[in-house]
């Protein structure tokens, strides 16, 4: 399935609810084979996007491009999708093979055609020997197998997914993500994931577009988007940052409350013109990166806090520390082999921390604009 007809390109999209806008002049490719996921809060989007590319909404503006074919003001059932919801949308009063049948039906294929291929999808979402079951009596995983399988029986151009694990519990979602990531993988199939769950963005995706306010504010590779944030609200919403915000020193350094706090250099997206005296700018630092302890003493931020918190979450520990002549507090974490119990760290501790100057990223923004 990978050539170019495959690939979803949106141009200047704009759509408004009365006076509400929901989406506002977003442009994104979606390579083929390629699995996009539009990750946001609730309101930014994110389902919006989804559904005019699904042909639910029109846009008031823009082009939607599916195959190289203008598709922005034609039916839903033209489009050549496969859909997959949260809810599953499963017809309760048919069995798994007469659902995942049904679009094959509606193509008018061949009931020969309809029997092989609900066998052979079956078969690849692991539920052969279920043909005659009804969806009440398969698990909530079960059910979400049989809608995409349906979804994927009828060969679609682009795959759409709007929040499809969002029912189920943890250790099944996270089995799903690998089941669907490997299928999808498997096919070539271009897919547009709509999603809240960051883990799930980050372990489903090749690209990630981070959306707020109805624009993608940062477009690229999970690494990438986790590593180097564009903006406050990339860096504390997909993950936990430290945020610093200051002004602009001579020698390269940022007078915040939290001290003075050399900067990172120059990059070629960052311009020069950043790093003038008198400039504002903000820092971005994630918890993984902050070095606590001894270790910390020969890094330049020369900074002492208070360990005023600390929890055990399983692969590592989290610890809130109170900043030494500071109202700041930063959240630093420590990998589970060297976590509570094991390290000496205790509430209440005085301790030394800080982080190489490369581990700190400059943003935009200092507070994430609701």
């Amino acid at each position: 399935m990978t050539n170019d007809p495959s690939a979803l390109t949106l141009t200047a999209i704009s759509k408004k609810f009365g006076g509400l806008v929901a989406v506002d002049d977003l442009d994104l490719v979606v390579e083929p084979g390629a699995l996009v996921s539009l990750l946001g809060p609730s309101g930014c989007g994110k389902t919006t996007t989804l559904r005019m590319v699904a042909g639910f909404e029109t846009p008031d503006s823009g082009q939607i491009r599916i195959a190289g074919e203008d598709v922005t003001r034609q039916p839903p059932n033209r489009r050549g999708l496969g859909m997959v919801f949260q809810s599953y949308s499963l017809f309760p009063h048919r069995t798994v093979a007469e659902n995942v049948a049904f679009g094959l039906r509606m193509a008018g294929a061949s009931k020969q055609t309809q029997s092989d291929e609900v066998r052979r999808m079956l078969d690849m979402v692991h539920l052969t020997g279920r043909e005659d079951m009804f969806p009440a009596q398969l698990s909530g995983g079960q059910q979400q197998r049989v809608a995409l399988a349906r979804a994927l029986v009828v060969n679609p151009r682009v795959l759409l997914l709007d929040e499809p694990l969002g029912a189920l519990d943890k250790a099944l979602r996270e089995q799903m993500q690998f089941e669907i990531r490997e299928m999808q993988q498997r096919l070539e199939i271009t897919t547009l994931l709509v999603t809240h769950d960051q883990e799930e963005a980050m372990s489903m995706s090749d690209q990630i577009a981070v959306m707020h306010g109805g624009r993608i504010l940062q477009l690229g590779a999970p690494n990438q988007i986790y590593d180097r944030p564009e903006t406050a609200f990339v860096a504390t919403f997909l993950g936990t940052s430290n945020l610093f915000a200051g002004t602009v020193m001579p020698h390269g350094y940022l007078d915040t409350v939290a001290g003075k706090l050399p900067l990172p250099g120059p990059t070629p997206d960052r311009s020069h013109e950043m790093f003038t005296p008198g400039a504002t700018l903000t820092l971005s630092v994630r918890p993984e990166r902050v070095v606590l302890g001894p270790d910390a003493a020969s890094l330049p931020q020369g900074l002492t806090g208070r360990i005023i918190a600390a929890s055990f979450r399983g692969s590592y520990a989290a610890y809130r520390i109170a900043l030494s002549d500071s109202e700041t507090e930063i959240t630093a974490y420590r990998q589970a082999d060297a976590s509570l119990g094991q390290t000496g760290l205790s509430i209440g501790q005085s301790i030394s921390l800080g982080w190489p100057i490369e581990d700190s990223v400059i943003v935009t923004d200092a507070e994430p604009q609701e």
